[in-house]
């Protein structure tokens, strides 16, 4: 059996814009189904709300996001994740954080760390932080 750990992010009304941004930075298309396609509510006002989407790079990133159900609480949290990304293409990381920066609090630059060659952090335009880096060479 193999597992794998997917970034799961929720929003409230969002999702389908995350998704789309998330996916022009990591060149890709998002897949996104609807509460309306689903047929899960029977309120207008939530078709277009996103009950399950994500993007997958051609590299293996994956993040998931949705929509919280009707009549759920939401609240984002301050700090609660962090997307992470590690990788060994520097050209590959300095892509991904230029298309995460449009509306973008940087919190560490993109740059060399104590623990990395190249690593930084932002909170991108919807609340979450993402943070890259390559692997220092043993």
């Amino acid at each position: 059996m193999t597992i794998t750990t997917i970034p799961h992010v929720n929003f409230d009304g969002q999702a389908a814009a995350a998704l789309a941004f998330w996916g022009a930075a990591l060149g890709t298309e998002p897949v996104v189904v609807t509460y309306g396609q689903s047929g899960a509510v029977a309120d207008p006002a939530w078709a277009d709300r996103v009950v399950w989407g994500q993007v997958t790079s051609a590299s293996g990133v994956r993040v998931m996001a949705f929509d919280v159900w009707p009549g759920q609480p939401y609240d984002q949290g301050t700090n609660s994740a962090y997307v992470y990304l590690v990788g060994t293409d520097e050209d590959e990381i300095r892509s991904v954080w230029d298309g995460l920066q449009e509306g973008a609090e940087v919190r560490q630059p993109l740059g060399s760390s104590a623990w990395s060659p190249l690593a930084g952090q932002l909170r991108d335009r919807f609340g979450v932080v993402w943070a890259l880096d390559v692997p220092a060479q043993s």
